[in-house]
């Protein structure tokens, strides 16, 4: 009898370590490249909600960046995904990269703005962006928010025939200008930016970054209100010999509408429960701010999950 409790004991104690293991959830955080500020970013939420969370484990996968992470949320091959606003927004809407069809996509939290950067150094004879005309520069990496916004830029300067583009991540783009073979690079992104700090400490190189505020009207009338003027301080950058006039557009954290609201609810809760250990991981995590969750910094409709916590804070949605 002693044997069979033993026994009987002992497959439940299985049973239950079964249903333990059973019950983990994994979940994929979609990011950008490695040079960014949505990778690291990206791997202290994962850290936090592994840590936090019971039983969640939650990892960061680079990628290409934003268009990337919507087409991964589309199809299910990721859980949560960063993404500029403007791109998110052309996924929910279905046009551009997304015409073949809309994103069910839902706004988890707003993040921090993307301040666009248009870099060079000098020697290249470029001060200004219509400087670029005949130049070899660098747009962003296939499946970026960076290109898309890259070529609006240029469009609305009317350059968009009078450049010869190459298609390369950010920390590409560093590598590539430093060896000269491109005069310039467009990269939409925090600040600092770390691939942008190791250019502008590269001994003999001094970096400019062009001013570019002047497009904001242009593109709003044509794509909507998505961007805001804004400005990076001469201190951002080693060797920045004044302040870059420029716009921004919005952040976000995404899922798709099928996450369950508990999932949710849960993401939003852990990360601004522990905002510091994120700001530890970067510095624009300071931005995490509720007053920035509404629509005028997020054109998509949030998760109901993310509605729940928010209302709980003291916020009120439509």
């Amino acid at each position: 009898m002693k044997l069979i409790r033993t026994v009987a004991l002992c497959a439940t104690a299985l049973v239950a370590s079964h249903a333990l293991s059973q019950g983990k959830t994994n979940l994929s955080i979609s990011t950008g490249g490695t040079g960014g500020v949505y990778y690291p970013l990206g791997g202290g939420m994962a850290s936090i909600l592994t840590k936090y969370v019971p039983n969640w484990a939650v990892t960061a996968e680079v990628t290409g960046a934003s268009v990337d992470n919507m087409k991964l949320l589309n199809v299910g091959k990721t859980d949560v995904g960063f993404s500029m606003a403007d791109t998110a927004w052309e996924a929910y809407v279905g046009v551009d990269k997304f015409k073949d069809g809309k994103v069910p996509v839902r706004t988890l939290m707003v993040l921090y703005p993307n301040r666009t950067q248009v870099v060079t150094v000098e020697g290249t004879g470029i001060n200004s962006l219509q400087d670029l005309k005949g130049k070899r520069i660098s747009v962003g990496s296939p499946g970026s928010g960076t290109e898309i916004l890259a070529l609006r830029l240029l469009e609305a300067y009317g350059l968009s025939n009078d450049v010869k583009r190459e298609r390369l991540s950010v920390a590409e783009s560093v590598n590539a200008i430093k060896d000269r073979k491109i005069d310039a690079f467009v990269w939409s992104g925090g600040l600092p930016t770390a691939a942008i700090t190791d250019l502008a400490a590269t001994p003999g190189t001094r970096i400019k970054l062009l001013d570019v505020a002047d497009a904001t009207e242009a593109l709003n009338k044509k794509y909507g209100p998505l961007y805001v003027r804004d400005q990076i301080p001469q201190k951002t950058y080693a060797g920045m010999d004044k302040p870059a006039q420029i716009f921004s557009v919005w952040n976000i954290l995404a899922v798709n509408e099928k996450m369950p609201e508990a999932t949710a609810y849960t993401i939003v809760k852990t990360l601004f429960e522990h905002k510091p250990d994120l700001v530890a991981t970067h510095k624009e995590a300071e931005n995490f701010l509720l007053d920035y969750q509404t629509s005028a910094h997020s054109p998509l409709p949030f998760h109901p999950g993310a509605i729940k916590y928010f209302t709980e804070k003291g916020l009120k949605f439509k």
